[in-house]
C-alpha cells in the first residue's frame, strides 16, 4: 500500500514554523531586526544572569534551538550511568504546559501531562522529577527529601537560574540549527558564539550532514564532540507489521523513520503539532481510520503519556501501540565521561567556595 501522509485536523501553532528549517528567504530578512534585538537580549541574559549555586553537581541536557533534539533520552541514559555509578540521580524540568505554582515531584500513576508536562512523566519512571520554574527550590526538594545527590536538568540551558556544571548540548544531525538565525526568524534560542561560550560538550544526535557547521565551530571552540543515535527499545513487537503512525513531537518525521527502522510499516502517518493535545474526535477519526485500512495505531512514549491520562475514546489505548526508543551513544564510555566531569566540576566549585 502507498504510505500516505495526513495533516492533523486541530491545527496549533507549532513552536517551530516549517521556514526556520528551511533555506533563509524573505521572512527571515523581514524578522532580523527583531532577531537582532532578541539574540542580543539572550545572549546578554547568559552572560550576566545570576545562577544560584545548589548543593549537588548539575548536568544539563540541553539544545541551542526551539524543538526536539533528542534531549530526553539522552538524559534517561546518562541518569541509567549515574546510577551505575552508585550515585542517586534527580530531574529538574520546567515542564512544558505544567500548572504547579510550587516545586512538584511527579508522580508517574497518577499526574497527567496537562499538569506537569509530557517529558517529565517520561523522565519520572527513571528517576524523581521536580517540575519548577525555579529550578534551585526544585533542587532543594530532591536533595532534601528524596536523596538525590546528581541533579540533571532537562532543558533550560539558556534560561535556568541555577549553576551549570556541565552543559551537554545536543543537536540533531538531521534538522542542526535550521537556518541559522534567532527567534523569530530561526529556530536558535541565542547566538551560537553565545551559546558555546557556556557549552561544556556538543552531542551530535543521529545521522545526517545538517549539523555538520555548528559541529565545526563547536571544535573549534576546543568543545568535545560526541555521537549518538535512538533505537528502538523493542524492535521486534513492529517488524513486518503495518501501521497507522501518529505523533506530537517537534519532528515527527522522525519517529516515522523509527518505525521503519524496526522492520514496520508505516502504511499511513498523521504528524501533529509539539505537546499535541488530541481531541476526542482526532482520536475517533484515527481509530475508525486503523480499523477500515486494518493498521495498527503506533505512536511516541511522549505522545501517550498525553494520552493516558486524557480523555480519550472507548477501547483507543487498548489498541494502541507506543514505541519506546534509547539514546546509544557511539563510544560506549562518554556516558561515564560526562557524568564524571560533571563530578570534577562540582567538586572544584566546592573548593573555591
Amino acid at each position: 500500500m502507498r504510505e500516505i501522509q495526513l495533516r492533523g485536523t486541530h491545527a496549533m501553532t507549532s513552536e517551530a514554523p516549517p521556514f526556520w528549517w528551511e533555506r533563509p528567504d524573505w521572512r527571515v530578512l523581514a524578522l532580523s531586526p527583531a532577531s537582532a534585538v532578541y539574540g542580543l537580549v539572550a545572549g546578554r541574559r547568559m552572560r550576566h544572569a545570576p545562577r544560584e549555586k545548589v548543593a549537588a553537581p548539575v548536568l544539563c541536557v540541553g539544545n541551542f534551538t526551539v524543538g526536539g533534539s533528542g534531549k530526553t533520552p539522552v538524559a534517561i541514559a546518562l541518569a541509567k550511568q549515574a546510577r551505575r555509578m552508585q550515585l542517586t540521580p534527580g530531574f529538574l524540568s520546567r515542564g512544558h504546559g505544567g500548572s504547579f505554582a510550587r516545586p512538584h515531584v511527579v508522580d508517574a500513576h497518577h499526574d497527567a501531562a496537562k499538569h506537569v508536562g509530557d517529558e517529565p512523566l517520561l523522565l519520572a519512571e527513571h528517576a524523581p522529577v521536580a517540575v519548577t520554574a525555579n529550578r534551585a527550590a526544585g533542587a532543594k526538594l530532591l536533595i532534601e527529601q528524596h536523596g538525590c545527590d546528581f541533579l540533571i536538568m532537562d532543558d533550560g540551558f539558556q534560561s535556568a537560574r541555577i549553576h551549570i556544571d556541565y552543559a551537554l548540548v545536543v543537536v540533531d544531525a538531521r534538522f542542526g540549527i535550521g537556518n541559522g538565525r534567532v527567534i523569530p526568524g530561526g529556530p536558535l534560542r541565542a547566538k551560537v558564539v553565545d551559546q558555546l561560550v557556556f557549552t561544556s560538550g556538543l552531542l551530535k544526535m543521529g545521522e545526517g550532514a545538517a549539523a555538520d557547521g555548528v559541529v565545526r565551530q563547536a571544535a573549534r571552540a576546543g568543545r568535545p564532540i560526541f555521537l549518538a543515535h535512538v533505537e528502538p527499545a523493542d524492535p521486534s513487537r513492529f517488524a513486518g507489521d503495518r501501521f497507522l503512525a501518529f505523533a506530537g513531537i517537534g519532528h515527527p518525521e522522525k519517529f516515522f523513520d523509527t518505525v521503519r527502522g524496526a522492520g514496520g510499516e508505516v502504511a499511513l502517518s498523521r504528524a501533529f503539532p509539539d505537546h499535541h493535545v488530541y481531541a476526542q474526535d482526532e482520536l475517533a477519526d484515527l481509530l475508525t481510520l486503523g480499523r477500515q485500512e486494518g493498521l495498527r495505531l503506533v505512536t511516541t512514549a511522549k505522545d501517550a503519556a498525553r494520552l493516558r491520562h486524557g480523555d480519550t475514546p472507548a477501547g483507543f489505548l487498548d489498541r494502541l501501540d507506543v514505541l519506546d526508543i534509547e539514546a546509544v551513544f557511539e563510544l560506549d564510555h562518554v556516558p561515564e565521561r560526562i557524568v564524571d566531569e560533571t563530578l570534577d566540576a562540582w567538586r572544584q566549585r566546592k573548593m573555591r567556595g
